[in-house]
């Protein structure tokens, strides 16, 4: 049996993040499926966390525990370059750790910034880009320094091709789809269902400083504004879950315009919760951040993999010519108001085929069986 450790980000430090929970965990239930024994690894950076009893802890051991993970979860703190050492276990002995990292096949690394030392500890590394563009923009900026790793994966379609507007930073890129693992997400058609939601953070401190535009925003805020009228010009009601972190003008803004806003803690603060309210959506509406678009990545959303795996068709912003990506039934991606206004009525027209072909496109483009198993193949250069 192959083991894989996956390193996670920013999970435990946002217990209330259910979307965020998914985007790392539809990885490991897929390599668990293949037969993989998967670990989990993460960096504890937030003061107060660090210790065995902090209840964001509690709360991650909790979830692992349900999701066939207890005792299988690896934290560490990191250290400043002052420090003589510059990361320290929590949970675990150094000795227990770095004893499951020499017996592992693979790291399978979502934190960019992980230390040498630390990566030193595996027999083979890869790197997970699931920023396509951003990260490759941050590393050729200056802006992030990315240790060296055996392989390096993207879910950005361009990266590293003669579409891309960014650089590949010299580094030979392999492509993988976002995977979801569909026995978790079944199909759950409802024509009851009336709102198109979605969830979102509106405000983070996340600008970019390019030599073509200056400074910009690179916020779903910036997006989700230039369609403010939008629930305006259709009957189809529309739901934003929202973390707005005090941003009260905006909401009172959006409301006023026909936005119904919901508090993103309230309905989507768990995993459970998160898949919940998916299934009571009658489909997704949403924007990219504007990266998503200036840098023409193809990206899609692990989140509107998961509306399409439960059968709940999306209309999201377009982000650039795909191979593979259709814009029909089941996933429309628009460019303009009226765009989004034709793929309400679409799928409205015949709801129930909408849902059937968000599903199939799930089955047919994102299914981590054969993204995973390949991810491995790439990796490892053999088979399971």
């Amino acid at each position: 049996m192959a083991r894989v450790v996956i390193s996670a980000c920013n999970v435990a430090s946002y217990p209330k993040g259910g979307g965020h929970f998914w985007v790392y965990m539809q990885y490991a239930q897929g390599l668990r499926k293949l037969g993989v024994d998967v670990f989990w690894l993460e960096q504890i950076d937030r003061v107060g966390l660090a210790t065995p009893g902090a209840q964001e802890l509690q709360c991650l051991y909790e979830r692992m525990k349900q999701f066939g993970l207890d005792g299988k979860v690896i934290l560490y703190v990191g250290h400043g370059p002052s420090n003589g050492q510059q990361y320290e276990f929590i949970n675990s002995s150094s000795a227990r750790a770095r004893q499951i990292f020499r017996d592992s096949d693979l790291l399978l690394n979502f934190q960019y910034n992980m230390n040498q030392d630390l990566l030193s500890c595996f027999g083979r590394t890869a790197l997970v880009d699931i920023d396509p563009g951003l990260l490759q923009f941050w590393i050729s900026a200056g802006q992030l320094n990315v240790q060296p790793h055996d392989v390096y994966f993207t879910t950005g379609e361009t990266v590293g091709t003669p579409a891309a507007k960014f650089s590949d930073c010299g580094l030979p890129w392999f492509h993988i789809r976002p995977p979801i693992c569909l026995d978790l997400w079944p199909y759950a058609f409802d024509a009851n269902c009336k709102s198109f939601t979605t969830v979102s953070h509106w405000h983070t401190a996340d600008w970019i400083n390019d030599n073509e535009r200056g400074l910009w925003e690179n916020t779903k805020r910036v997006s989700f504004l230039e369609y403010l009228q939008l629930p305006r010009l259709t009957s189809q009601e529309l739901e934003l879950a929202l973390h707005l972190e005090g941003a009260e003008d905006d909401r009172r803004s959006l409301e006023r315009h026909g936005w119904r806003i919901r508090d993103a803690s309230d309905v989507a603060g768990s995993p459970e919760k998160y898949q919940s309210y998916i299934r009571s959506s009658r489909g997704e509406f949403s924007c990219a951040k504007p990266s998503c678009m200036y840098f023409e990545n193809a990206w899609i959303s692990d989140r509107s993999i998961c509306y399409m795996a439960t059968g709940k068709p999306v209309v999201v912003q377009h982000t650039g010519p795909s191979s593979y990506l259709p814009n029909n039934e089941g996933l429309y991606r628009f460019t303009t108001m009226e765009e989004a206004l034709v793929a309400f009525d679409a799928i409205n027209s015949d709801y129930e085929r909408n849902c059937r072909a968000a599903r199939e496109t799930a089955e047919s483009l994102f299914d981590s069986g054969p993204i995973l198993e390949g991810l491995l193949n790439a990796a490892l250069k053999k088979g399971l």
